[in-house]
């Protein structure tokens, strides 16, 4: 894939403050880490464990829907509603995560990258990637190319021609990301846009200890408004929700363009369509896009 012009959106934090994994459950426990499974199971977070009361009306496990949110995000990630175009995309986009790649930009410096690369050499051993785990690991928490460079771009370029690793790309977007995001909006009460509102902050934001990460975000809108599982109304905590996501993003100078919740979540927002129905209408940096 070219390199792009146009400008991405700003990363999630450093991740090193993730903590360890436990297995999966039906209510969420813990978000990301090491280790893999064969078919990685969901590592979900610290998140609320309260009951949900009130079914989603649409789930955005749905393939359809599913798709939906990689084309949302994807527009707002890499201008393109051509997700599936992004396995190979990798470069560094000067945010101080190193580089920056794939389709949910797995990042050498938060750690999401390295357990990639880790999960494509249990599945395939001796691909091509596998001889930059010593350096993944060391520039992990940092910005540093040391030990990529010249050729660690052209090769994931290569890797991204091989189904084992754009497989291995949609099970860590699914294990780290969407799983643990669907969750807790399911368990919030919310449907389908709620569950991509979260989702979308879980791929910039990451889920740490710090002040603009997932948890925290959610938090701050705990504050002011109750979701539906505790009773709320499921609009006016959405709102709360993205203004909370607003506050985090101008926190950091790469998240500062806050168009991917102003002209398209909260425009969703606006009109009601808390399913997530098409057709949909929204603009990512001033550019327009529509899914019929």
């Amino acid at each position: 894939m070219p390199i792009l012009s146009a400008p991405r959106s700003g990363r999630r934090v450093l991740r090193l403050l993730l903590a360890p994994v436990v297995a999966a459950a039906p209510a969420l426990v813990l978000f990301a880490g090491p280790g893999h499974a064969a078919v990685p199971a969901p590592r979900l977070s610290a998140f609320s464990q309260e009951p949900v009361t009130a079914a989603a009306a649409a789930d955005l496990t749905d393939p359809r829907k599913k798709d939906i949110a990689m084309q949302l995000v994807s527009s707002a990630e890499n201008s393109s509603l051509n997700w599936k175009a992004q396995y190979r995309y990798i470069e560094d986009i000067d945010d101080g995560r190193g580089y920056t790649a794939g389709i949910i930009g797995f990042c050498s410096g938060t750690g999401d990258m390295l357990e990639l690369v880790e999960l494509y050499a249990e599945r395939k051993p001796g691909n091509v990637l596998a001889k930059y785990l010593p350096a993944l690991r060391k520039v992990d928490g940092t910005d540093s190319h040391k030990g990529l460079d010249p050729n660690y771009t052209k090769d994931w370029a290569t890797a991204a021609k091989d189904k084992v690793f754009q497989q291995a790309q949609n099970d860590e977007r699914d294990r780290v990301y969407f799983n643990p995001a669907v969750q807790q909006a399911k368990t919030d009460g919310l449907r389908a846009l709620g569950q991509f509102v979260y989702y979308d902050a879980i791929v910039m934001h990451g889920d740490g200890g710090d002040s603009e990460s997932f948890s925290a975000i959610r938090r701050n809108a705990l504050k002011k408004a109750k979701p539906p599982a505790q009773g709320g109304d499921e609009v006016k905590y959405l709102h709360a929700f993205l203004d909370a996501r607003k506050v985090a993003m101008k926190a950091e100078e790469a998240h500062e363009d806050t168009s991917r919740v102003d002209t398209a979540q909260r425009v969703f927002l606006n009109k009601g369509n808390l399913d997530l129905d098409t057709p949909l209408s929204w603009k990512v940096y001033g550019d327009p896009y529509t899914i019929g």
